[in-house]
């Protein structure tokens, strides 16, 4: 969909004089046809790709069951002026909007500077979710390091490596002491207040990309500090330049990228160790009556890591046959269920953040573990329907109604982290108990995928990086694109990223993927051998017998080992990343989070590819700064095409002009 510029003329008067402005921008016409490509929920239940979700809509609605996609459908037509991203609610003068009357907010700021200060607010939001995170991982290292979390560091090798990347000075240091100097960098690159060098940045970017933010002054101080500054420059009466505000919109953007997923990634992999290759069951067909089932939701693995190791004990099993269970079975929504699924085996995947409430529908569920985002409140509705315990287990992410097991604002009670996991396994089970007779209806729907691609795996099964190399060189793999993200109504559920996945594959470009977006890939047999078949001859070829065509990395911080894969292939090649045949694609994105991600690869100079627009219908400007400015100065735009079809074709036309480019067949 290509939106027409419309135009009307204006005139507006200021110190006793009218000034008549004849290039104004009417993003009216281009928003209601906009509005016009959001499907319905009839419309999902039609086209959506996985069976499992199709019975459980009409499951849900027949039980009288509200979902996500009946909340959108009841909130069209949506509000015009926020679809735009031209309303101001940063004072109390207003709420402001920019019309056809008002062509400028009370305090006088105009579309562009309203657009960008509202975007800017998202990214910083953006750093912040990953960051706060990342943080209590950091803070577990450290405390695992210095021996007052009883934790072991699992990933020694993934700790010492990173340490020496660092400048950390490693000989004759145990791992619990690497661990506690590593987690201190980690945190000091997030809060650092005072002007430094941004560790991680410097240790791991290449020094094109360094000297290019360098020279567009955008290198970041902290993350903290970043957010601070966003927040800052965005309130009444400061930053009234919408190009500066976008100026601190790409900083943002690298403390995202270097501090709240690389530095959160680091000591995840540390902590937890990397990902195992293997096989899992996924989609809903994967749950089983009788069991003391167990959900883990979100975005923070640290007390997950522990639920799952104590309801492995023989004394929590036996506690659960002596209730009449069969044993103990963990589930995985969202991101959590991804970290776990990657490191301990047995957790199986059931879906993203927006079909949770179909997940919780089956009645199968008896103790829900939510930790943080992407856990939206509707889910205790459902809840309550079906009789599942839900339990929150943070601070920061509290649900009325939901019992409480969790850390504290200070996380003061890192030292009883078992104790917790402990007392939500025990609940789980007395939940199974009190919940017989709840009926639980179970789509049939389940497949095998392989999982578990880090880059320490893929340089190991094919000993280096040069046979990736040359297949990229020769044309056996023509690209790598990295297709992640969340999910959104505002596209066909799920629909965008398997249709984007099938002609990628068709056309031999190797896709990777992480978090959301992985779901769908993985309920569908993209990350399956057996899904070779669709794949392109020459991609086919070289990843016979036994390689997916879809590598699933994890959860989406794993964005970083996309990244530290794109670096490799790259320096392989002896070429910038920005020159190489890859991109990033997040065709359903839907929060914050999602504007960071896609900011991080294009500060790369990768290009990022979507069918579902950011608020900034309402500025030329800024649309033109996301869309054409930034290939002169990162060398990567932000692409937006709604029909998933036509945004595969971009993605695979621009790889081909890279390849062309490189004089590469």
């Amino acid at each position: 969909m290509v939106f027409r510029n419309v135009r009307y003329h204006h005139r507006y008067f200021v110190n006793g004089e009218y000034y008549h402005d004849e290039d104004l921008f009417d993003y009216t016409e281009a928003v209601n046809e906009y509005r016009r490509s959001f499907p319905s929920k009839s419309d999902v239940m039609e086209n959506t790709p996985d069976p499992a979700v199709r019975e459980m809509l009409v499951h849900m609605e027949k039980a009288g069951c509200e979902t996500c996609f009946d909340r959108f459908d009841s909130q069209k037509p949506h509000c015009s002026f926020g679809i735009a991203g031209v309303c101001c609610r940063n004072c109390n003068i207003g709420p402001c909007r920019i019309t056809r009357k008002s062509r400028r907010g009370v305090c006088g700021a105009d579309a562009d500077l309203i657009v960008a200060r509202n975007l800017l607010r998202w990214v910083a939001a953006g750093v912040a979710a990953h960051g706060a995170r990342g943080r209590e991982i950091m803070l577990a290292l450290k405390a695992a390091g210095e021996g007052t979390l009883d934790m072991p560091v699992l990933g020694a090798e993934k700790l010492k490596k990173s340490a020496a990347q660092l400048g950390i000075a490693t000989e004759g240091k145990t791992v619990g002491q690497l661990a506690a100097e590593v987690a201190d960098i980690l945190l000091e690159d997030l809060s650092r207040t005072v002007p430094a060098e941004h560790k991680i940045l410097n240790a791991f970017a290449t020094k094109e990309r360094i000297d290019k933010w360098k020279e567009l002054d955008i290198l970041p101080i902290g993350a903290y500090h970043e957010v601070f500054e966003a927040l800052h420059r965005t309130t009444t009466g400061t930053d009234g330049d919408w190009k500066n505000v976008m100026k601190q919109f790409l900083r943002c953007g690298l403390a995202f990228a270097w501090t709240s997923v690389l530095g959160s990634s680091i000591a995840m992999d540390s902590l937890f160790g990397l990902p195992r290759r293997s096989r899992v069951k996924a989609n809903l067909g994967a749950l089983r009556e009788g069991y003391v089932n167990i959900a883990v939701h979100g975005h923070s693995p640290l007390l997950v890591s522990e639920i799952v190791k104590q309801g492995r004990n023989d004394e929590f099993i036996r506690l659960a046959r002596e209730k009449g269970a069969l044993g103990i079975r963990f589930y995985g929504i969202c991101c959590s269920g991804l970290s776990a699924m990657y490191r301990y085996g047995g957790v199986i995947p059931l879906s993203n953040a927006m079909g949770a409430e179909l997940v919780l529908g089956t009645g199968a569920l008896d103790l829900w573990v939510a930790d943080v985002q992407d856990v939206f409140p509707s889910v205790m509705d459902v809840a309550k329907c079906f009789k599942t315990t839900v339990v929150t287990t943070s601070d920061s992410g509290r649900l009325p109604g939901a019992e409480h097991y969790g850390y504290d604002h200070h996380h003061s009670n890192l030292t009883e982290t078992r104790n917790l996991a402990r007392t939500i396994v025990k609940r789980a089970i007395e939940s199974f108990g009190q919940r017989r007779g709840v009926p639980v209806f179970v789509p049939q729907c389940e497949v095998e995928a392989e999982i578990g691609f880090s880059v320490e795996y893929i340089m190991n099964r094919f000993g280096g990086v040069e046979k990736i190399a040359d297949a990229l060189k020769s044309g056996k793999i023509r690209g790598v694109v990295n297709l992640v993200g969340c999910n959104n109504p505002r596209v066909m559920y799920e629909k965008a990223i398997t249709d984007v996945a099938q002609k990628l594959i068709e056309n031999n470009i190797l896709v990777l993927t992480n978090g959301c977006a992985s779901f769908p890939l993985l309920k569908m047999g993209y990350c399956s051998v057996g899904t070779l078949e669709k794949a392109g001859k020459e991609l086919r070829g070289f990843l016979q017998p036994d390689l997916p065509p879809v590598w699933h990395m994890g959860e989406c911080l794993d964005n970083a080992r996309a990244s530290a894969f794109f670096r490799v292939l790259a320096d392989a090649v002896g070429k910038d990343i920005k020159d190489m045949p890859f991109a990033f694609a997040s065709p359903e994105w839907s929060n914050e989070k999602g504007v960071a991600a896609a900011l991080g690869f294009r500060l790369l100079g990768i290009n990022s590819y979507h069918s579902v627009y950011p608020p900034v219908l309402g500025s030329e400007k800024v649309m033109k700064f996301l869309f054409e400015d930034t290939k002169e100065t990162l060398g990567s735009v932000m692409v937006v095409e709604v029909d998933p079809g036509k945004l595969a074709d971009r993605i695979i036309a621009d790889i081909n002009r890279k390849r062309k480019e490189l004089m590469w067949n």
